[in-house]
């Protein structure tokens, strides 16, 4: 039996996702929670096998919280895999995710039958990506080294989008506006614009935010 953790802000989402996931003879799902918090060592209850986790919460996030699970795992050798289930199919969040160390990435559009073997995947320690992200890290595995951004290059490039300036960026990631000023050199040149307007522009074309 895989003893199963649901973490989402939205009460409506929970009660649908246990549901699906209990009409699978092999899952029992053993606790639920409202943000990341819930999932760490402190406040999850023992023996959850796999964390499927939303990306976008109030509160902590799934990536902090994937985040927090991947350094217990290294530091107790113990910790539930991630497997993230959301909305968000940009490039950024993608990689961020992966990067943080989640195991699967599935949007919540995929089938039942998918969601059921990815948990699966994610007990047995495999991963699990639905099509759009395994494009995703293909893509990103065959560019040229350095073409690619960076996880903090795409995260700046996903605040260029919001319209946040550069002390607003520096603020949120807890670096200097120098700093932001050469990532942003960087993420031009490796985009092959001039400005931050054709930046946003080429970012939502080609789906990196």
């Amino acid at each position: 039996m895989i003893k199963l953790m649901l973490i989402d802000d939205h009460p409506v989402v929970r009660a649908g996702l246990r549901a699906i996931l209990e009409s699978f003879a092999d899952i029992s799902v053993v606790a639920e929670g409202a943000d990341g918090t819930a999932a760490l060592a402190d406040h999850r209850p023992d023996g959850v096998d796999v964390v499927v986790m939303d990306l976008q919460m109030r509160g902590m996030g799934g990536l902090e919280a994937t985040r927090a699970l991947a350094e217990e795992a290294q530091q107790t050798g113990s910790a539930p895999p991630v497997l993230i289930l959301t909305t968000y199919d940009s490039q950024a969040d993608i990689l961020a995710a992966v990067s943080a160390g989640a195991v699967g990435y599935l949007l919540k559009d995929a089938a039942e039958d998918r969601l059921h073997e990815a948990v699966q995947a994610a007990a047995r320690g495999d991963h699990a990506f639905s099509s759009r992200v395994s494009q995703v890290l293909i893509s990103r595995a065959q560019q040229p080294a350095d073409t690619q951004l960076s996880a903090r290059e795409l995260q700046i490039l996903q605040a260029l989008t919001t319209g946040e300036s550069n002390r607003d960026i520096a603020r949120s990631l807890f670096i200097s506006q120098a700093t932001v000023k050469t990532h942003l050199v960087h993420i031009y040149q490796k985009l092959g614009v001039d400005n931050r307007t054709q930046a946003i522009a080429v970012a939502r074309e080609q789906r990196l935010v």
